[in-house]
Parts: C-alpha cells; sequence; structure tokens
C-alpha cells in the first residue's frame, strides 16, 4: 500500500501527462495483482487449512497431509507436506478399486468348474459374495442344488496368508477382521443364537465346539481360540443380545469344503490337485460394481481383501496379494508421484504408507479411465455409507472415500464446487490423540470451505 500511494503521488505531481498516465496504470496494476494474491487458491486454502487443522490446539502433535488438485488445470491449488507419507487406512481400497475397475470386467468370476458324470470339478476364484447376506442372487449355489449333481471335488488354490501383514494379531476374532479365503461362505463369519436356554451356530457343524450357554437376562459374548474352531461362551461379558457374530478359521480352504457339504448337503471332497485348464467353464455370480459399491460405501475390508484375490487370480493365475501389488506397482501404478508401501487390499495393515499426492493421481486416473459417472457409482457421497453422518448439506457435491485407524483418519476423493468445478482432495492425518470424530469435523469443514469458495 505504501508503494501505491507512493506512486500515485507521483504520477499527480509529474507535468508529463504521458509519464502521469504510465505511473497510475502501474500502480493500478500494483493494487490489481496485490488483490488478486491476497484471494488466490493458496494463501485462501492455507487460511482455512490453518484455521481447521494445522493450528487447531487440539489436534497439536498430529501429523498432517493436504493436497487440492485442479485436474482442468493439471495444477495443484495447495499442498501441505502433500509429498510426505502417512498410514492411510481404508483409503488403501482405492488402490484395490482402480484394479478391480480394471480386471474385473463386468461381473465376478464365482468359480470355474467341469462336468464328470454326475459329479462336479469345482476352483474356487476368491469370489466374496457367495452365500452372502448381501446379496441375494446366488448362481453358483443355485447350480450346486440342482438334483444331477451328487458331489463336489473343490480345488481351492491359495498362495496367500488368511490375515494381512501388519493386522492386529489380537483382532482376529473381530467381523471386521474376516480372514481371507480362496472359497469364502457367508463373508467367513459365524453367527451364535441364544433361544431359551441353548445357544447355537450358523453354520450348525459348529454346534458341538460350542462351550457354554448364555445366562438369561446377563451380558455374555462369544470367543474362539486363534487359528481353530472352539467357541466359549463368555457370561457377564459384552452385551445382552440375541445373537453375536465371530470370524471363522477358514484354514486357507480345507473348512470351505466342509461348510459347503454342511450346506448343499452332498459329498464334498477337497481336491489337492490342479484342475486342468482345458474344458473348465466359467460361471458368474454378481455385478462387479455392486461389490465394489458396497465395498466403498461401507469400507468393507473383508470385500476388498477378496477383491485384490480375485484381481491376482486374473492377473497371475492365482490368489497371492503380495505378487499381484507387486505387479500393479510395477504396471498401472508405475506412474505414482512417491513410490507408496503397499500391503494389503483393506487398510488394516498399519505397514501402509501413500501420500496425499498419491491419491490424488490415482483418483484422477480413475476419473480419466472409467469416467466420472462410474466413479460417482461406486463412491459414497454426503449424507451416504461412511459419510452418512458428514456433509449431508453436499449430495452429489463430494465423493469420497474414508479411512479410520485408532489414531489415523482420512478422505480422499473429488468434489464439485458452487461453480460446479471439479477439484480432487487428499487429507491424510496421523498420531492424533483426539477422537476421530473430531478430525472428520474439521476436515468436513475445510472441504466444505472450498466448494463454497470455488
Amino acid at each position: 500500500m505504501f508503494l501505491l500511494h507512493k506512486n500515485l503521488r507521483l504520477a499527480f505531481m509529474t507535468r508529463d501527462k504521458t509519464l502521469s498516465s504510465k505511473i497510475l496504470l502501474a500502480a493500478l496494476l500494483f493494487a490489481l495483482a496485490g488483490t488478486l494474491f491476497s484471494c488466490s487458491p493458496n494463501r485462501f486454502l492455507h487460511k482455512k487449512a490453518s484455521a481447521y487443522l494445522l493450528n487447531d490446539s487440539s489436534f497439536k502433535g498430529a501429523h498432517i497431509g493436504i493436497s487440492v488438485y485442479d485436474p482442468s488445470t493439471r495444477k495443484y491449488l495447495y499442498n501441505h507436506d502433500g509429498d510426505k507419507y502417512f498410514i492411510p487406512a481404508s483409503n488403501t481400497k482405492l488402490f484395490t478399486c482402480y484394479a478391480a475397475m480394471k480386471y474385473l470386467g463386468d461381473s465376478i468370476l464365482a468359480a470355474l468348474y467341469q462336468e464328470n458324470d454326475d459329479e462336479v470339478l469345482l476352483q474356487a476364484t476368491g469370489d466374496p459374495t457367495f452365500l452372502h447376506p448381501d446379496f441375494k442372487r446366488q448362481p453358483l449355489m443355485d447350480y450346486l442344488k440342482q438334483d444331477r449333481i451328487t458331489g463336489v471335488e473343490l480345488y481351492t488354490p491359495f498362495a496367500s496368508e488368511p490375515l494381512g501383514r501388519g493386522w492386529a494379531w489380537d483382532d482376529y476374532a473381530e467381523e471386521y477382521m474376516a480372514e481371507r479365503d480362496p472359497f469364502p461362505m457367508y463373508g467367513n463369519i459365524a453367527t451364535f443364537v441364544f433361544e431359551g436356554d441353548s445357544v447355537h451356530a450358523v453354520p450348525q457343524l459348529l454346534n458341538q465346539a460350542i462351550v457354554g450357554i448364555p445366562s438369561a437376562g446377563q451380558p455374555w459374548n462369544i470367543s474362539r481360540n486363534p487359528g481353530g474352531h472352539f467357541f466359549s461362551v463368555l457370561n457377564g461379558q459384552g452385551t445382552i443380545a440375541p445373537r453375536k457374530t465371530i470370524t471363522l478359521a477358514m484354514e486357507k480352504g480345507a473348512f470351505a469344503s466342509r461348510y459347503l457339504a454342511d450346506t448343499i448337503h452332498k459329498k464334498v471332497v477337497r481336491r489337492t490337485e490342479a484342475l486342468a485348464e482345458d474344458g473348465l467353464k466359467p460361471l458368474f455370480s454378481q455385478p462387479t460394481d455392486s461389490l465394489l459399491s458396497i465395498m466403498m460405501h461401507r469400507s468393507d475390508n473383508f470385500f476388498a481383501e477378496q477383491t485384490l484375490l480375485m484381481v491376482s487370480q486374473n492377473r497371475l493365475g492365482r490368489m497371492d496379494d503380495r505378487k499381484v501389488i507387486d505387479t500393479l506397482l510395477k504396471t498401472d501404478y508405475a506412474g505414482l508421484p512417491q513410490s507408496p508401501k503397499w500391503m494389503d487390499g483393506s487398510g488394516l495393515s498399519r505397514y501402509n504408507l501413500f501420500t496425499p499426492q498419491d491419491f490424488i493421481w490415482l483418483l484422477n486416473k480413475m476419473k480419466d479411465d472409467f469416467g466420472m459417472e462410474r466413479v460417482k457409482n461406486i463412491l459414497p457421497t454426503g449424507g451416504e455409507g461412511t459419510l452418512s453422518s458428514l456433509y449431508q448439506a453436499y449430495n452429489g457435491r463430494i465423493y469420497a472415500k474414508t479411512g479410520t485407524l485408532s489414531n489415523h483418519v482420512a478422505l480422499s476423493g473429488i468434489i464439485f464446487t458452487r461453480k460446479n468445478r471439479p477439484l480432487i482432495f487428499s487429507v491424510l492425518v496421523n498420531n492424533q490423540q483426539v477422537p476421530a470424530s473430531s478430525i472428520r469435523r474439521g476436515i468436513e469443514r475445510l472441504i466444505t470451505s472450498i466448494i463454497e469458495r470455488y
């Protein structure tokens, strides 16, 4: 402002009208440039990020990375530690989702099969929708229930481990950490129902492994020994509820053969030799995007892990999470701004490390490769899924994936501003010691301010 006043004074004092006009024009341009700078996206975004996250005293000590990108200009509007690594929690599912959108086709492959007289040779493909309550239509089950089929030989190739690297081992029985398996059934979850003075299990074959019964009107829970099927009723713990769920030990396909026999009431033999590829026919189950939509709206870890295994089966001919991650990083994801440490399909692993700019790159690629309408159909918007209590006034203006682990919160997605300007953002927050809801609200205030401003 001092230079503006000085130039204006000089313009009025000079006797050369041409020179005076030039000085006045220069002063006005300088003032305009200053105004534009003060309203620049970087300055505005830094102000809002500082107010809602960076300088909030309750978030002191947290590590925060923020990137905002304009795909129309191919430029970043703002970066705060956008190239630094963070644990992204369930934002990792975005990488799994892209791979599935590219490699799984329109429909999920339920199994490969070959008929041998009245028996069926069946090869597992990792399909997580088999007998899952989210999917009423069950083509594979309908096929196996046919009267002309008297038995099944089940081949379950699997080159991964039931639990991922970096998962919290003591969560093994929790519903959100169902085991990975070549032939999932019912979501790899068992349900225990308390009726009268007894408790029974679904599947029924687990009834013989239950020890104890709940006391009427008293809190109760169920525990399972790691790696096996021994279930203990815990009285005086948990809550008063008619049913409880717990994960199953799937034994890398071994339990699936027993589980299937108990379900279809036919002889099922587990086959150890690979089936000859000649003559195998595909049997499809659900539309791919119906699975992906549930996976992203609910942030379903089980669906994400099995989806990555199905991508591996498609690309490599076997279910090997380590190998397919390495393959994807060297091919489809070779252009990432920073090379991530990617460990699983769901984001349960605390070994995962990605940058905000990695998610910007991926979301932009997802939009370009598959179209925004398909992305909108898969990601939750305001007031839906994991965003059900957030962005409720912004339905149709934000499409994003949440991420939550203890002390870690993330949100990455695409927004449409009031001027219908598409912007891509990623906010990763690690090591905070305040409730995750406080972080989410801070992120919400930042993102909605961008929507309203631009």
